[in-house]
Protein backbone atom coordinates (compact mmCIF):
# COMPACT_ATOMS: atom_id res chain seq x y z
CA UNK A 1 0.00 0.00 0.00
CA UNK A 2 2.86 2.33 0.83
CA UNK A 3 4.52 1.54 -2.49
CA UNK A 4 1.32 2.48 -4.32
CA UNK A 5 1.11 5.84 -2.50
CA UNK A 6 4.78 6.59 -3.21
CA UNK A 7 4.29 5.65 -6.86
CA UNK A 8 1.26 7.95 -7.21
CA UNK A 9 3.15 10.84 -5.55
CA UNK A 10 6.10 10.29 -7.88
CA UNK A 11 3.76 10.33 -10.91
CA UNK A 12 2.22 13.62 -9.73
CA UNK A 13 5.72 15.09 -9.25
CA UNK A 14 6.82 13.97 -12.72
CA UNK A 15 3.62 15.41 -14.24
CA UNK A 16 4.14 18.78 -12.54
CA UNK A 17 7.80 18.81 -13.59
CA UNK A 18 6.94 18.03 -17.24
CA UNK A 19 4.24 20.72 -17.20
CA UNK A 20 6.75 23.30 -15.92
CA UNK A 21 9.31 22.28 -18.56
CA UNK A 22 6.66 22.51 -21.28
CA UNK A 23 5.55 25.95 -20.03
CA UNK A 24 9.21 27.12 -19.97
CA UNK A 25 9.79 25.85 -23.53
CA UNK A 26 6.57 27.55 -24.71
CA UNK A 27 7.55 30.85 -23.09
CA UNK A 28 11.03 30.62 -24.62
CA UNK A 29 9.53 29.93 -28.03
CA UNK A 30 7.19 32.94 -27.72
CA UNK A 31 10.02 35.18 -26.57
CA UNK A 32 12.27 33.96 -29.39
CA UNK A 33 9.49 34.61 -31.90
CA UNK A 34 9.06 38.15 -30.60
CA UNK A 35 12.81 38.80 -30.84
CA UNK A 36 12.88 37.40 -34.39
CA UNK A 37 9.86 39.51 -35.43
CA UNK A 38 11.48 42.63 -33.93
CA UNK A 39 14.72 41.94 -35.83
CA UNK A 40 12.81 41.44 -39.07
CA UNK A 41 10.79 44.63 -38.48
CA UNK A 42 13.97 46.61 -37.74
CA UNK A 43 15.65 45.26 -40.87
CA UNK A 44 12.61 46.07 -43.04
CA UNK A 45 12.30 49.58 -41.59
CA UNK A 46 16.01 50.18 -42.16
CA UNK A 47 15.50 49.44 -45.86
CA UNK A 48 12.66 51.97 -46.19
CA UNK A 49 13.63 55.49 -47.33
CA UNK A 50 13.72 57.81 -44.37
CA UNK A 51 12.30 61.31 -44.38
CA UNK A 52 14.99 63.67 -43.13
CA UNK A 53 14.01 67.26 -42.43
CA UNK A 54 16.60 69.56 -43.95
CA UNK A 55 17.74 72.53 -41.88
CA UNK A 56 15.96 75.72 -42.82
CA UNK A 57 16.94 79.37 -43.16
CA UNK A 58 14.73 81.78 -41.23
CA UNK A 59 14.33 85.09 -43.07
CA UNK A 60 13.58 87.88 -40.59
CA UNK A 61 12.03 91.11 -41.89
CA UNK A 62 11.65 94.37 -39.99
CA UNK A 63 9.24 96.24 -42.25
CA UNK A 64 6.81 99.12 -41.83
CA UNK A 65 4.37 97.77 -44.38
CA UNK A 66 4.70 96.51 -47.98
CA UNK A 67 7.04 93.70 -49.07
CA UNK A 68 7.20 93.31 -52.90
CA UNK A 69 9.28 90.12 -52.79
CA UNK A 70 8.97 86.52 -53.93
CA UNK A 71 10.53 83.48 -52.29
CA UNK A 72 11.70 79.98 -53.21
CA UNK A 73 11.22 76.44 -51.89
CA UNK A 74 9.13 76.66 -48.74
CA UNK A 75 10.46 73.44 -47.21
CA UNK A 76 13.89 75.06 -46.83
CA UNK A 77 12.96 78.41 -45.29
CA UNK A 78 10.72 80.13 -42.78
CA UNK A 79 9.58 83.76 -42.80
CA UNK A 80 8.94 86.02 -39.83
CA UNK A 81 7.83 89.65 -40.25
CA UNK A 82 7.91 92.42 -37.66
CA UNK A 83 5.71 95.24 -38.98
CA UNK A 84 4.36 98.33 -37.29
CA UNK A 85 1.67 97.43 -34.75
CA UNK A 86 -1.76 97.24 -36.35
CA UNK A 87 -0.57 96.68 -39.92
CA UNK A 88 -1.78 93.48 -41.57
CA UNK A 89 -0.20 91.92 -44.64
CA UNK A 90 -2.72 90.96 -47.30
CA UNK A 91 -2.73 90.20 -51.03
CA UNK A 92 -2.88 93.97 -51.56
CA UNK A 93 0.32 94.69 -49.64
CA UNK A 94 2.57 91.81 -50.74
CA UNK A 95 2.99 89.95 -54.02
CA UNK A 96 4.09 86.75 -52.26
CA UNK A 97 1.82 84.32 -50.44
CA UNK A 98 4.74 83.41 -48.19
CA UNK A 99 4.39 86.70 -46.30
CA UNK A 100 0.74 86.11 -45.45
CA UNK A 101 0.11 85.05 -41.84
CA UNK A 102 3.82 85.38 -41.06
CA UNK A 103 3.65 88.49 -38.85
CA UNK A 104 4.66 88.16 -35.22
CA UNK A 105 1.89 88.98 -32.79
CA UNK A 106 3.99 90.95 -30.31
CA UNK A 107 5.46 93.68 -32.53
CA UNK A 108 6.47 97.02 -31.05
CA UNK A 109 6.83 100.57 -32.35
CA UNK A 110 10.33 100.86 -33.82
CA UNK A 111 12.24 104.14 -33.99
CA UNK A 112 15.44 104.58 -35.97
CA UNK A 113 18.50 104.98 -33.78
CA UNK A 114 16.82 103.56 -30.68
CA UNK A 115 17.06 100.34 -28.70
CA UNK A 116 13.62 99.41 -30.07
CA UNK A 117 15.38 98.35 -33.29
CA UNK A 118 17.37 95.63 -31.56
CA UNK A 119 14.38 94.69 -29.41
CA UNK A 120 12.42 94.03 -32.64
CA UNK A 121 15.30 91.88 -33.85
CA UNK A 122 15.25 89.91 -30.62
CA UNK A 123 11.48 89.39 -30.98
CA UNK A 124 11.95 87.97 -34.49
CA UNK A 125 14.77 85.69 -33.37
CA UNK A 126 12.67 84.42 -30.49
CA UNK A 127 9.90 83.40 -32.89
CA UNK A 128 12.34 81.82 -35.34
CA UNK A 129 13.96 79.72 -32.61
CA UNK A 130 10.58 78.13 -31.85
CA UNK A 131 11.04 76.10 -35.06
CA UNK A 132 13.76 73.52 -34.30
CA UNK A 133 14.70 73.28 -38.00
CA UNK A 134 15.56 77.00 -38.45
CA UNK A 135 19.38 76.98 -38.12
CA UNK A 136 17.59 89.91 -44.14
CA UNK A 137 16.60 94.43 -49.54
CA UNK A 138 16.69 92.21 -52.61
CA UNK A 139 18.27 88.82 -53.40
CA UNK A 140 21.14 88.80 -55.88
CA UNK A 141 20.96 85.05 -56.53
CA UNK A 142 18.34 82.35 -56.71
CA UNK A 143 17.22 80.57 -53.55
CA UNK A 144 19.20 77.36 -54.07
CA UNK A 145 22.48 79.26 -54.49
CA UNK A 146 21.70 81.38 -51.42
CA UNK A 147 20.74 78.34 -49.32
CA UNK A 148 23.87 76.37 -50.24
CA UNK A 149 26.15 79.40 -49.71
CA UNK A 150 24.85 79.94 -46.17
CA UNK A 151 24.56 76.28 -45.18
CA UNK A 152 28.04 75.33 -46.44
CA UNK A 153 29.63 76.82 -43.32
CA UNK A 154 28.99 76.44 -39.60
CA UNK A 155 29.76 80.11 -38.89
CA UNK A 156 27.49 83.12 -38.54
CA UNK A 157 27.95 86.01 -40.96
CA UNK A 158 28.26 89.18 -38.87
CA UNK A 159 29.79 92.44 -40.08
CA UNK A 160 32.03 93.26 -37.13
CA UNK A 161 35.06 95.49 -36.63
CA UNK A 162 36.72 97.50 -33.85
CA UNK A 163 35.09 100.93 -33.50
CA UNK A 164 37.89 103.37 -32.73
CA UNK A 165 36.86 106.56 -34.54
CA UNK A 166 33.37 107.83 -33.90
CA UNK A 167 33.35 108.07 -30.12
CA UNK A 168 30.08 106.16 -29.76
CA UNK A 169 31.31 104.08 -26.84
CA UNK A 170 29.90 105.34 -23.55
CA UNK A 171 32.37 104.96 -20.66
CA UNK A 172 29.41 104.23 -18.38
CA UNK A 173 29.29 100.80 -20.04
CA UNK A 174 32.80 99.92 -18.86
CA UNK A 175 31.82 97.88 -15.77
CA UNK A 176 29.99 95.43 -18.05
CA UNK A 177 31.32 96.05 -21.58
CA UNK A 178 35.04 96.91 -21.69
CA UNK A 179 36.08 99.15 -24.56
CA UNK A 180 38.21 96.41 -26.15
CA UNK A 181 34.98 94.44 -26.81
CA UNK A 182 33.19 97.39 -28.43
CA UNK A 183 32.34 96.58 -32.05
CA UNK A 184 30.52 98.18 -34.95
CA UNK A 185 28.95 96.79 -38.10
CA UNK A 186 25.78 96.22 -40.05
CA UNK A 187 22.58 94.93 -38.47
CA UNK A 188 22.08 92.70 -41.50
CA UNK A 189 23.42 89.44 -40.13
CA UNK A 190 23.02 85.69 -40.62
CA UNK A 191 23.11 83.85 -37.30
CA UNK A 192 23.36 80.18 -36.41
CA UNK A 193 20.90 78.83 -33.84
CA UNK A 194 23.58 78.93 -31.15
CA UNK A 195 24.30 82.63 -31.69
CA UNK A 196 20.60 83.49 -32.11
CA UNK A 197 19.89 81.87 -28.75
CA UNK A 198 22.64 83.96 -27.15
CA UNK A 199 21.02 87.15 -28.51
CA UNK A 200 17.54 86.15 -27.35
CA UNK A 201 18.69 85.05 -23.88
CA UNK A 202 20.99 88.02 -23.26
CA UNK A 203 20.15 89.80 -20.00
CA UNK A 204 23.47 91.60 -19.49
CA UNK A 205 24.55 93.52 -22.60
CA UNK A 206 21.07 94.50 -23.87
CA UNK A 207 20.13 96.44 -20.68
CA UNK A 208 23.39 98.39 -20.97
CA UNK A 209 22.47 99.35 -24.53
CA UNK A 210 19.01 100.43 -23.40
CA UNK A 211 20.55 102.71 -20.79
CA UNK A 212 23.71 104.03 -22.42
CA UNK A 213 23.56 103.56 -26.21
CA UNK A 214 21.18 106.23 -27.52
CA UNK A 215 21.24 108.70 -30.33
CA UNK A 216 20.78 112.34 -29.47
CA UNK A 217 17.38 113.74 -30.33
CA UNK A 218 17.10 115.14 -33.83
CA UNK A 219 15.53 118.48 -34.74
CA UNK A 220 11.96 118.39 -36.04
CA UNK A 221 11.79 117.84 -39.80
CA UNK A 222 15.54 117.05 -39.82
CA UNK A 223 15.23 115.34 -43.20
CA UNK A 224 14.36 118.69 -44.81
CA UNK A 225 17.56 120.35 -43.60
CA UNK A 226 21.16 120.07 -44.75
CA UNK A 227 23.21 117.44 -42.99
CA UNK A 228 25.79 118.72 -40.51
CA UNK A 229 29.46 118.63 -41.41
CA UNK A 230 30.16 116.57 -38.29
CA UNK A 231 27.33 114.08 -37.73
CA UNK A 232 28.93 112.78 -34.52
CA UNK A 233 27.90 116.03 -32.80
CA UNK A 234 24.27 115.39 -33.67
CA UNK A 235 23.90 111.82 -32.46
CA UNK A 236 25.81 109.57 -30.13
CA UNK A 237 25.14 105.83 -30.42
CA UNK A 238 23.10 103.81 -32.93
CA UNK A 239 22.30 100.55 -31.09
CA UNK A 240 21.58 98.29 -34.07
CA UNK A 241 25.04 99.02 -35.50
CA UNK A 242 26.77 97.76 -32.37
CA UNK A 243 24.66 95.32 -30.37
CA UNK A 244 25.04 91.86 -31.93
CA UNK A 245 28.70 92.44 -32.78
CA UNK A 246 29.55 93.63 -29.26
CA UNK A 247 27.55 90.87 -27.57
CA UNK A 248 29.31 88.08 -29.51
CA UNK A 249 32.72 89.69 -28.87
CA UNK A 250 31.84 89.94 -25.19
CA UNK A 251 31.00 86.23 -25.18
CA UNK A 252 34.37 85.38 -26.78
CA UNK A 253 32.73 83.96 -29.93
CA UNK A 254 34.40 85.95 -32.71
CA UNK A 255 36.29 82.83 -33.71
CA UNK A 256 32.92 81.32 -34.69
CA UNK A 257 32.05 84.20 -37.05
CA UNK A 258 32.70 85.08 -40.64
CA UNK A 259 33.15 88.75 -39.87
CA UNK A 260 31.39 90.27 -42.84
CA UNK A 261 27.81 90.85 -43.89
CA UNK A 262 26.12 89.12 -46.82
CA UNK A 263 24.10 92.27 -47.51
CA UNK A 264 25.58 95.06 -49.63
CA UNK A 265 25.03 98.74 -48.75
CA UNK A 266 26.62 101.71 -50.48
CA UNK A 267 28.18 103.96 -47.85
CA UNK A 268 30.74 105.67 -50.10
CA UNK A 269 28.79 108.85 -50.79
CA UNK A 270 31.63 111.38 -50.90
CA UNK A 271 31.32 111.86 -54.66
CA UNK A 272 27.53 112.08 -54.72
CA UNK A 273 26.10 115.35 -56.02
CA UNK A 274 22.68 114.51 -54.63
CA UNK A 275 22.42 116.10 -51.17
CA UNK A 276 19.63 113.69 -50.23
CA UNK A 277 22.14 110.85 -50.51
CA UNK A 278 24.61 112.24 -48.02
CA UNK A 279 24.48 111.77 -44.29
CA UNK A 280 23.78 108.98 -41.86
CA UNK A 281 22.12 106.45 -44.17
CA UNK A 282 23.39 104.37 -47.11
CA UNK A 283 22.46 105.37 -50.62
CA UNK A 284 18.94 104.53 -51.78
CA UNK A 285 18.90 103.23 -55.35
CA UNK A 286 16.11 104.79 -57.38
CA UNK A 287 14.38 103.62 -60.54
CA UNK A 288 17.05 105.07 -62.85
CA UNK A 289 19.80 103.34 -60.86
CA UNK A 290 18.24 99.90 -61.12
CA UNK A 291 20.14 98.37 -64.03
CA UNK A 292 21.69 94.96 -64.71
CA UNK A 293 25.13 96.60 -64.64
CA UNK A 294 24.55 97.78 -61.07
CA UNK A 295 23.66 94.25 -59.94
CA UNK A 296 26.64 92.82 -61.81
CA UNK A 297 29.02 95.34 -60.20
CA UNK A 298 27.82 94.27 -56.74
CA UNK A 299 28.21 90.59 -57.61
CA UNK A 300 31.81 91.18 -58.70
CA UNK A 301 32.91 92.40 -55.26
CA UNK A 302 35.13 89.66 -53.80
CA UNK A 303 36.78 91.38 -50.82
CA UNK A 304 36.06 93.93 -48.09
CA UNK A 305 38.63 96.15 -46.35
CA UNK A 306 38.20 97.12 -42.68
CA UNK A 307 40.29 100.23 -42.12
CA UNK A 308 40.18 100.31 -38.31
CA UNK A 309 41.68 96.80 -38.13
CA UNK A 310 43.80 96.98 -41.30
CA UNK A 311 42.01 93.77 -42.25
CA UNK A 312 41.01 92.65 -45.73
CA UNK A 313 38.31 89.99 -45.80
CA UNK A 314 38.55 87.85 -48.93
CA UNK A 315 35.23 86.17 -49.65
CA UNK A 316 34.91 82.48 -50.31
CA UNK A 317 32.33 79.73 -50.65
CA UNK A 318 33.32 76.12 -49.90
CA UNK A 319 36.98 77.18 -49.90
CA UNK A 320 36.83 78.84 -53.34
CA UNK A 321 36.84 82.59 -54.15
CA UNK A 322 33.32 83.93 -54.46
CA UNK A 323 31.16 87.02 -54.46
CA UNK A 324 30.83 88.64 -51.03
CA UNK A 325 27.15 89.50 -51.13
CA UNK A 326 23.89 87.58 -51.50
CA UNK A 327 21.60 90.58 -50.92
CA UNK A 328 21.72 94.32 -51.56
CA UNK A 329 20.02 97.46 -50.24
CA UNK A 330 18.52 100.08 -50.27
CA UNK A 331 16.16 100.07 -53.24
CA UNK A 332 12.97 102.05 -53.66
CA UNK A 333 9.88 100.02 -54.50
CA UNK A 334 9.90 101.11 -58.21
CA UNK A 335 13.61 100.19 -58.44
CA UNK A 336 13.07 96.74 -56.94
CA UNK A 337 10.08 96.06 -59.19
CA UNK A 338 12.08 97.15 -62.26
CA UNK A 339 14.82 94.67 -61.43
CA UNK A 340 12.28 91.91 -60.87
CA UNK A 341 10.76 92.65 -64.28
CA UNK A 342 14.22 92.40 -65.88
CA UNK A 343 14.69 88.93 -64.35
CA UNK A 344 18.10 90.04 -63.10
CA UNK A 345 17.51 89.11 -59.49
CA UNK A 346 18.03 85.48 -58.62
CA UNK A 347 20.45 84.70 -61.46
CA UNK A 348 23.57 82.88 -60.37
CA UNK A 349 25.44 83.54 -63.56
CA UNK A 350 26.01 86.34 -66.05
CA UNK A 351 23.31 85.05 -68.39
CA UNK A 352 20.54 87.30 -67.07
CA UNK A 353 22.91 90.25 -67.20
CA UNK A 354 23.69 89.64 -70.85
CA UNK A 355 20.02 89.16 -71.70
CA UNK A 356 18.95 92.32 -69.91
CA UNK A 357 21.63 94.76 -71.07
CA UNK A 358 19.33 96.44 -73.54
CA UNK A 359 16.19 96.44 -71.39
CA UNK A 360 14.74 99.92 -71.05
Amino acid sequence: MKRKVVYQQQQKFNYKWKRKVFAAILLGFCFGSLVLMQCQYTRIMSLRPRFVQKPKIAFLFIARNRLPLEMGEESRFSIYVHSRPGFLFSKGTTRSIYFLDRQVNDSIQVDWGGASMIEAERILLRHALADPFNDRCIPLYNFSYTYNYIMSTSTSFVDSFADTKEGRYNPKMAPVIPVHNWRKGSQWAVLTRKHAEIVVNDTTVFPMFQQHCKRKSLPEFWREHSFPADPSKEHNCIPDEHYVQTLLAQEGLEGELTRRSLTYSSWDLSSSKDHERRGWHPATYKYADATPLLIQSIKEIDNIYYETEHRREWCSDKGKPSSCFLFARKFTRPAALRLLTMSVLGANSNEAIRESKHTK
